[in-house]
């Protein structure tokens, strides 16, 4: 009898656990809310099959069989040209500015081959960088060679003469490590910058000593560089951590300069700092501010080109990837380290970097100026 009355006094204490629940609202939404969106928004969005890849034209033949092959090739629906190179120097220099994931090659000899019967040679480069986009490239470039083959089969040829070359740049051996790990950088950096700050603020207004540095002579500029500086020394420490173990365990290539990469740094890391920021704002204890942090982490890891090819996505995933700065910084991340392109080729990506440091840190500024006034 004295157990089963014991059991029944667990009610008040569920009933004034519910009841708190409700009056916290905006935690309750976020439970709520943040799984429903995320599960229709991501369910829409990730998509493996990559198509319609942009591809370069170097045809040195421009002749009807040179045209015939690129044909063909959109023919697959795995090309789309976007443009022609007039050099092997401007068709790398593209490539690597990430301007194209493929190209055709074409020598001067290619018809002339074909007409006295032997092979004729072609060539597609594919950006092996991204295995999964590369292997979708390859599949369709061998598709229509195949395709073209057989076509002059049914003109009479004898035998197929063609010789479609494939050519994988900066990952031969398609290993995904070489693109993970670099990713793994801002993907890390993106967490942890926004996490720590936004709870490191919202820790100090939960044990009411934020307002104890208010009143202290110290700016409220020199207050909040104060707990952002050494976050930034952190993010430092934590991608040299992962950089250096990306090259000596999983052999990742530093075919750029590391320097330029630092500096372009600077802004990724600031940008998440002041949405970090921004979040402290916003939320008023620690919980929220780990549950809302969380919201900006699978977008980051879905939509920005971390896991799956942007390019396969729709429209307006693709939209919503382009407003995240880890979009930008994959890009760089991946150009400098991979492909071994300079400063000078990422800078429209390092000025969008700049840009969002520059708009999230005014904004999370004037917000938490105005959360402690």
């Amino acid at each position: 009898m004295l157990a089963w009355a014991r059991r029944w006094t667990l009610w008040p204490m569920l009933w004034k656990e519910f009841v708190q629940l409700r009056r916290d609202r905006f935690t309750l939404a976020m439970m709520v809310g943040i799984p429903a969106v995320q599960l229709l928004l991501f369910g829409f969005a990730i998509q493996t099959e990559v198509r319609h890849i942009r591809t370069l034209v170097l045809d040195e033949s421009k002749t009807s069989e040179s045209r015939a092959l690129v044909r063909v090739m959109t023919n697959t629906g795995n090309f789309d040209f976007v443009g022609a190179a007039a050099s092997r120097a401007e068709l790398a220099d593209r490539i690597g500015r990430g301007e194209a994931g493929a190209a055709v090659v074409i020598p001067p000899g290619f018809m002339a081959d074909m007409r006295r019967g032997r092979a004729a040679e072609a060539q597609i480069i594919v950006d092996a960088a991204d295995p999964m986009a590369s292997s979708a490239a390859m599949s369709g470039a061998a598709q229509a060679a195949q395709a073209r083959a057989l076509e002059l089969v049914g003109q009479g040829t004898a035998r197929p003469p063609l010789d479609v070359r494939i050519r994988p740049w900066y990952n031969p051996g398609l290993r995904s490590a070489v693109y993970i790990v670099p990713g793994i950088v801002g993907v890390l950096l993106s967490m942890t910058m926004v996490m720590i700050t936004s709870m490191a603020v919202v820790r100090e207004r939960e044990r009411g000593t934020l307002e104890q540095l208010v009143v202290t002579p110290i700016s409220k500029t020199g207050l909040m560089l104060g707990k952002l500086i050494p976050f930034l020394a952190i993010g430092y420490v934590q991608m040299s951590i992962v950089l250096l173990l990306g090259r000596l365990v999983f052999d990742v290539p530093f075919r750029g300069s590391l320097l330029a990469l630092y500096g372009i740094t600077l802004a990724f890391i600031v940008a998440n700092l002041g949405l970090g920021l921004l979040v402290s704002s916003v939320v008023r204890t620690q919980t929220q501010a780990m549950q809302l942090s969380f919201f900006f982490l699978m977008p980051n890891i879905l939509l920005s080109g971390f896991m799956f090819p942007r390019e396969a996505m729709p429209a307006p995933a693709q939209w919503l990837g382009a407003l995240l700065p880890l979009t930008y910084y994959l890009r760089i991340l991946r150009a400098i380290l991979l492909r071994g392109v300079g400063a000078a080729q990422v800078w429209p990506e390092s000025l969008v970097l700049m840009g969002f440091a520059f708009a999230l840190v005014a904004l999370s500024v004037r917000r938490f100026s105005k959360t402690i006034e």
